[in-house]
């Protein structure tokens, strides 16, 4: 099969479209071959070297954490797939026409969605629903803000959370508050607006995808006994706030709630955008683009 091999850390000019052998499905795996995967911010953060110390790579390395496409192959023990069933994941080594999956982490796309499109859901949506549910813990009637809103992450947070009851404040830049108008929240906050942050009130709670400054101020917002969850680790001045409890998190694939948003999405009660669709020969180009900010998911259609 082709993948995109990384050999060493470095620039998107080390991703390598190249043939590699294909892999064989094991006990309770699925062999998929692959319609689709997109470029995550972990993918371009793990190629140039600075994820090394959380996600250190074996070198030759294929990256890539989210897949849509059809089954093609069932391995031992798998009995609740067939062979050209339609499939989502958040799985690993997906910038590639073939990917060994665990079936305990694929879901089936539902009828209504785009199997190409799909390839955009998984990691984030799951991310952004950990984010909310397992880091924030939010209750009906408390109120969370989201940095980065209108990304792919923030805007599964932000559904989550009104799902759950909440009263939801969309964290962005001033030249996304139009945008953020969209996600359904109850408020929209510019973030870069020191004087909008300065009249927040103290809230329940914080749902971080973007850190730094932004983040440490909003810290000192999160009411006592409170959470601060993030995708990005504590703020540097975690510290100096010892009634907010720090919620780190980590996504881990959840096949059936992959399956549940999945089906948000079909029905159009959210959205996540897309940018544009490369082929995966493509990625290194599609990193460039990636790496320069921006709204939209970038696909790589293998």
């Amino acid at each position: 099969m082709k993948a995109v091999v990384l050999h060493e850390y470095g620039g998107p000019g080390n991703l390598k479209y190249e043939d590699v052998p294909d892999p064989v499905p094991g006990q309770g795996e699925v062999l998929v071959r692959v319609t689709a995967t997109s470029v995550n911010p972990i993918d371009y953060k793990m190629r140039s070297g600075t994820a090394k110390n959380l996600f250190p790579l074996e070198f030759p390395a294929i990256l890539g954490r989210d897949l849509s496409g059809i089954v093609r192959e069932l391995g031992p023990g798998v009995s609740q797939f067939k062979p050209g069933d339609k499939v989502i994941a958040v799985a690993s080594k997906t910038y590639a026409e073939l990917v060994a999956v665990p079936a305990k982490d694929l879901a089936l796309v539902p009828d209504k969605l785009d199997l190409v499109k799909a390839a955009a859901l998984p990691l984030v949506m799951i991310t952004g629903e950990q984010l909310v549910r397992l880091g924030t813990k939010i209750q009906a009637g408390q109120t969370v803000l989201v940095t980065g809103a209108v990304g792919g992450v923030g805007r599964s947070a932000v559904w989550t959370a009104k799902k759950a009851g909440a009263k939801v404040i969309a964290g962005v830049k001033k030249s996304q508050l139009k945008e953020a108008e969209t996600l359904g929240a109850d408020q929209v906050l510019a973030l870069d607006d020191a004087s909008a942050v300065d009249k927040l009130g103290f809230i329940d709670a914080v749902a971080d995808t973007v850190d730094g400054e932004t983040a440490q101020k909003l810290l000192g917002k999160v009411k006592q006994g409170g959470v601060f969850a993030s995708v990005l680790g504590p703020p540097a001045n975690a510290k100096m706030h010892p009634t907010v409890r720090i919620e780190a998190i980590q996504a881990k694939p959840d096949a059936a709630m992959l399956r549940v948003m999945a089906e948000d999405v079909a029905a159009g009660r959210f959205v996540i955008p897309i940018d544009r669709m490369v082929p995966l020969a493509e990625a290194g180009k599609a990193h460039s683009a990636a790496e320069k900010g921006g709204v939209g998911k970038i696909l790589l259609l293998a």
